[in-house]
């Protein structure tokens, strides 16, 4: 007969035995798989496509069911313009939605162009600039995305545009709040692409449900100026809901020749961002799908170093 004592010892053991047994059974799945996390996930821009798309050698509609079975990603960022004006259209915006979900692909953002300068320093233009882009709220909540991409454009000086732009974005973000859809400002040349001036919009605004979408390769403010692109992306990341991975061109070690990629990307996780980030291949050395998979392939190894 064991003693109570030894016998309470020799259940504790049996027990912490069990409990081992069973770890080691579930620790490639539920500990070593997961212990690493992934800080953003991989999105596919339809600029990327430009080229092909504006030539008619690609149709919209199968540009998301590309980006999965050409590329493995499931992630998409629309591009306003290859709609075609068919984005209030009912039955094409069905079918997009239909392609997308049978395909288990995620509506990101779509972005938004040539609607209006939303920093228009006439009220009139600008409101209308407003108006023009709640259709695409209104379309974005439909496919699903969270988020539209706009311009914070308009003519004047550097302060005129600003208040201009704090009062646009700021009218547009209380429509992309009632509807749940974030409204990101890319730095997207002009004023746009000057870092500070950009964060001081954001602050302006002050709504959550309106950020920016730092862009590595767009810092160009005039033909004869051009913004330090990391100390840009440094300013906007505390606002980004989104960052878009601009290449152009890259070396036989893979990396882009323009970008350090590596420094760009020790910026957005000093700023404690997680989230997505598109692909958006511009360069003209590379065919587009090349392009493509020569960025993903730079986004992997990032991942790997972190």
């Amino acid at each position: 007969m064991i003693k109570s004592t030894n016998r309470r010892n020799f259940i504790k053991d049996l027990g912490l035995l069990t409990a081992a047994a069973g770890l080691t059974t579930l620790m490639p799945f539920d500990v070593f798989a997961l212990a690493k996390k992934d800080f953003f996930k991989i999105s596919l821009a339809e600029w990327s496509f430009h080229k092909a798309l504006f030539a008619g050698k690609m149709n919209h509609l199968d540009f998301p069911l590309k980006a999965k079975a050409d590329f493995g990603i499931d992630i998409v960022e629309y591009v306003s313009v290859f709609f075609k004006k068919q984005e209030s259209d009912p039955a094409y915006m069905k079918e997009l939605l239909t392609r997308t979900k049978n395909e288990g692909i995620q509506n990101h953002l779509i972005m938004v162009d040539a609607e209006g300068n939303l920093g228009d320093t006439d009220d009139a233009a600008r409101l209308t600039a407003v108006k023009n882009h709640y259709k695409w709220v209104d379309a974005a909540k439909y496919l699903g995305c969270k988020t539209i991409r706009v311009n914070a454009a308009g003519k004047g000086t550097a302060e005129e545009v600003k208040t201009a732009a704090v009062d646009g974005l700021g009218k547009l973000s209380e429509y992309g709040q009632q509807q749940k859809i974030n409204i990101i400002v890319e730095n997207h040349g002009g004023y746009s692409s000057d870092g500070k001036w950009l964060s001081d919009v954001m602050k302006q605004v002050n709504n959550p449900f309106c950020g920016t979408l730092p862009d590595f390769g767009n810092f160009r403010i005039s033909k004869d100026q051009e913004y330090d692109r990391y100390l840009g992306v440094k300013e906007l990341m505390p606002f980004a809901k989104g960052v878009s991975a601009k290449s152009h061109d890259f070396n036989e070690q893979g990396d882009e020749t323009n970008i350090d990629y590596k420094k760009m990307f020790d910026i957005v996780k000093a700023a404690n961002w997680t989230g997505i980030v598109g692909i958006e291949y511009e360069g003209s050395k590379l065919s587009e799908e090349e392009g493509v998979r020569k960025t993903k392939a730079l986004l992997d190894r990032i991942l790997k170093q972190y």
